[in-house]
């Protein structure tokens, strides 16, 4: 199964890391204007003393080829639905695509680890599966390059955002 792993340095702490992740201000910015999506929003988030949820719906803005295109449609959307484990600090996520559900799987992992005292590695290992005759392989490296670049604009875009805020 196609997995890959993205890792960054975002500059703030780890509880800051996890405050900001979990903004929904934050989160719809971040999708509209850090990567451009047409339509993002956070649909649910609920939180207890042992996890965060969230559900997640958006547009993205695609760039793949056009078989690809083809396949997924004009009106290609998502739901993202994670949860945060707060013993563990690790977020897990499945994204569902409105088209070719049964054939399509992205899921992650994402986790943060000091390495100063306001720097954090952000690693994230995720799983990029199309399982579509003819074309599945060319699905999975146009989602890749995808993911991976959305990740990128991700971080400088939280790195940004932290960078604007007044220090608490």
């Amino acid at each position: 199964m196609p997995t890959f792993r993205v890792t960054h340095e975002i500059n703030c702490n780890i509880e800051t890391f996890w405050k900001i992740f979990f903004d929904k201000e934050f989160n719809e910015k971040l999708y509209r204007e850090g990567l451009g999506f047409p339509e993002f929003n956070v649909v649910d988030q609920k939180e207890t003393d042992k996890e965060i949820t969230r559900k997640c719906a958006g547009k993205p803005k695609l760039d793949m080829p056009g078989p690809v295109m083809k396949l997924l449609g004009d009106s290609f959307r998502y739901t993202e639905e994670g949860k945060f484990d707060k013993s563990t600090q690790v977020w897990r996520w499945k994204m569902t695509p409105s088209s070719l559900a049964d054939k399509l799987r992205q899921e992650g992992t994402l986790k943060v680890e000091a390495i100063g005292d306001n720097k954090v590695r952000r690693t994230a290992e995720l799983i990029n599966e199309a399982k579509v005759f003819g074309i599945g392989g060319m699905l999975e490296s146009s989602a890749e390059k995808s993911l991976r670049d959305g990740w990128d604009k991700s971080a400088v875009y939280m790195n940004k955002w932290i960078a604007s805020k007044p220090a608490t």
